[in-house]
């Protein structure tokens, strides 16, 4: 059992919980993610790595409720504990086993959005430890739902919040304040870390396709049991068949077919829907799921 030692809420619907997991806590590294089965009869539930102690032996993660398992998790409190907690899984993030002397001659932007926030800052964490100069686009749609700015910003040589209706920050889209960042302000990358919603990470990639920047996505948000045997994160990287759990999470914004990626996403919709209205319908009634 994997005991939650710290629950915070984070922002509307969204909260985060550092679990007792040592053995994952030694072996994270930036860009993998964990799997949580809340209870014997709980389905398997893909969620990034937010951060990770080893000394303290914690996990932490970030979790948005959605659909009727997120619903479920979020009733367990400190004290409580998850019946599983599988990781870390995933390839790690490229540049983690790349020379170090050359990482940090590259001029990196990480462009986080809602909750993909939650992966990139263990990998700005990381690179600010090795002395990697890293700027930071965080997005969100309004003031409300900006989260971990503090950690980021402690983190990141320079970080710029952006918010859709101008609430906070940047007023426009992260693909607005990128543009205004390398068109307006001068800046140049060598290379763009995109991780958020799907169609975000669609729209960084086709604006970094003409800044001729390269960029790397996460498509974690296609995951459903984290193994490959599903073949629900099944999707196409430059014309060749990958899957985001055992091939990734990270690929080629370049390379993948966001389209297709974007209508595999879909492919529970109704079943997750029904899911959920028979979780709510069974809390009206006073029970537990």
């Amino acid at each position: 059992m994997y005991q939650i030692m710290k629950k915070e809420f984070l922002a509307p619907n969204i909260f985060s919980m550092h679990v007792l997991a040592p053995r994952v806590a030694k072996s994270a590294k930036p860009g993998q993610f964990v799997v949580v089965i809340a209870d014997e009869k709980g389905e398997r539930i893909p969620l990034t790595i937010c951060d990770y102690d080893e000394k303290e032996g914690t996990v932490e993660i970030v979790v948005q409720t959605m659909g009727a398992s997120t619903r479920a998790m979020a009733r367990y409190e400190v004290g409580d504990s998850f019946f599983s907690f599988l990781g870390p899984l995933g390839r790690p993030s490229e540049f983690v086993s790349e020379d170090l002397d050359v990482l940090k001659k590259k001029k990196m932007l990480f462009i986080a959005g809602g909750v993909g926030t939650a992966p990139v800052y263990p990998q700005v964490k990381w690179l600010h430890e090795k002395g990697v100069a890293v700027d930071v686009v965080l997005g969100a749609k309004t003031k409300d739902l900006v989260i971990l700015e503090d950690k980021l910003a402690s983190v990141s040589d320079n970080l710029y919040v952006a918010t859709d209706d101008g609430s906070y920050g940047f007023h426009g889209l992260v693909t607005d304040c990128l543009l205004d960042l390398v068109e307006n302000k001068n800046k140049e990358y060598d290379v763009v870390v995109a991780i958020g919603p799907m169609i975000m990470m669609k729209f960084v990639a086709l604006t970094t396709k003409k800044l001729n920047i390269p960029t790397v996505v996460s498509l974690n948000p296609l995951m459903v049991d984290a193994t490959g045997m599903c073949g629900a994160c099944r999707v196409s990287i430059g014309g060749e068949t990958k899957f985001a759990c055992v091939d990734g999470p990270e690929f080629d914004g370049h390379l993948v077919d966001f389209d297709e990626a974007l209508r595999r996403q879909t492919q529970f919709k109704l079943e997750e829907s029904e899911k959920l209205k028979a979780f709510e319908e069974c809390e009206f009634w006073g029970g537990r799921k």
